[in-house]
């Protein structure tokens, strides 16, 4: 008797992630303490930072290291795998803001950006990534950034924070696939 290894079901291609969601200051110097800002879908740096680094190398170069606060990532991998390299991923609990993610390019320099947290709702998301990737500032930490939209926008904090469930149902099911280039010259905005 012979077997064969032929599968009855058909065979589906790999669902592709979707595109970072982020906004960054253009290339010009800029002032402030944040090149821009990142609203990760989940709080999974496995899952997470691939299409973050699909993003940033061709803008950046190739990025080879991260650093987060693990206050907010349940699990801190060492090691990514990335389209074509690996990322190593760190961890410093007092020296990076916890809402902060620190990237590193070999050679070429160094970012920090604001991570706006995944639950976030898309008008105070909207709001944290304009104001994190503004040429001029923002003159605030990323933790005092995120503390401070609420008050500064008369919204209690039930109504920024959404559960997964509704995000899915109300952004129609599947994520917004679109990138584009504001009327400001002064940040790029990317899987919004």
């Amino acid at each position: 008797m012979t077997a064969t290894f032929e599968a009855t079901l058909p065979r589906l291609a790999p669902v592709a992630a979707p595109p970072a969601r982020l906004a960054l200051k253009a290339d010009a110097p800029s002032r402030g303490l944040l090149d821009g800002a990142w609203w990760p879908r989940s709080r999974d740096l496995l899952r997470e930072l691939p299409a973050l680094t699909d993003a940033l190398d061709p803008l950046w170069g190739r990025i080879t290291h991260v650093a987060v606060n693990p206050e907010h990532w349940p699990v801190i991998p060492h090691k990514v795998a990335v389209r074509g390299h690996v990322v190593k991923v760190g961890w410093f609990t007092p020296e990076i803001d916890p809402h902060k993610l620190l990237l590193l390019s070999y050679g070429t320099g160094r970012w920090d950006l604001l991570v706006i947290p995944p639950e976030t709702g898309p008008e105070a998301a909207a709001r944290l990534m304009t104001a994190a990737s503004e040429q001029s500032g923002p003159p605030l930490t990323a933790s005092a950034l995120i503390t401070a939209d609420p008050a500064r926008h008369g919204i209690s904090v039930p109504d920024r924070v959404r559960d997964a469930e509704t995000a899915w149902e109300s952004e129609g099911g599947a994520p917004q696939i679109t990138a584009a280039v504001p009327k400001q010259a002064s940040r790029l905005i990317i899987g919004m």
